[in-house]
């Protein structure tokens, strides 16, 4: 996984696979060589700070930037690319009751959130939402897309299944402007983990934007955060 921030430093955490039946432990890989390039060719060396974990020193995510990843491990060599999106401003959030009630009941208290954004008027833009409620992180993959209402004022709320928002709730959101690859990559592992259309996919591997074989993702992204109180 490697991840380039807005006005952050780079990170990039690499681990091996395991077998599909074993446990989700997975080894580290200790003494890689990994690059980061931007697009006007400034390069940096990342520096392992723990085991498997490599970091920028100088090098801080800009908007609208195309950055290169190279990693060389154990005889392997990997690349990847990813542009980070110009910013769609996150106005803050709006909750509402859910319209969803759980089975055999008439009504729902739990609530949805509502980012507010207004989606650029040409196609492609690309979200991923973490949200948390009283500091506890929702796991889900909360992804969105402009396919439906580009160019509009943001109405679909972030749905995250098992994750109950309740009155009184305070509830933050990192919305992150991410491009097509990287929602693809989450689009496809939402689906072989079940909760994608029609409820689940063959087991198989999620669209990575990694070549040489390497699973895994590389992203630029915007950072924005926003909270509320459910009220």
């Amino acid at each position: 996984e490697g991840e380039v921030p807005q006005n952050e430093i780079a990170t990039v955490k690499i681990t091996k696979t395991v077998n599909f039946s074993d446990s989700n432990n997975f080894p580290a890989v200790k003494g890689a060589t990994v690059i980061i390039t931007d697009e006007i060719g400034t390069t940096e060396q990342l520096i392992e700070t723990s085991t498997g974990i490599y970091k920028t020193q100088k090098m801080k995510g800009e908007e609208g930037k195309t950055y290169t990843l190279s990693v060389k491990a154990e005889g392997n060599t990997f690349t990847a690319k990813s542009t980070m999106p110009k910013a769609v401003k996150l106005m803050g959030l709006k909750t509402s009751l859910s319209s969803f009630a759980p089975p055999g009941a008439s009504s729902s208290d739990n609530y949805t959130v509502f980012p507010q954004y207004i989606d650029p008027a040409e196609l492609g833009n690309s979200y991923r939402f973490i949200q948390k409620r009283n500091g506890e992180l929702d796991k889900s993959i909360l992804i969105a897309n402009d396919n439906i209402g580009n160019g509009q004022p943001n109405t679909r709320p972030i749905f995250s299944q098992n994750f109950d928002i309740k009155l009184g709730d305070t509830v933050t959101v990192e919305m992150r402007c991410i491009d097509v690859p990287l929602y693809d990559y989450f689009y496809s592992l939402n689906s072989i983990q079940g909760n994608g259309p029609g409820g689940g996919t063959t087991p198989t591997n999620p669209v990575s934007n990694i070549s040489g074989g390497a699973l895994g993702y590389f992203s630029a992204f915007t950072v924005q955060k926003g909270s509320a109180v459910v009220k």
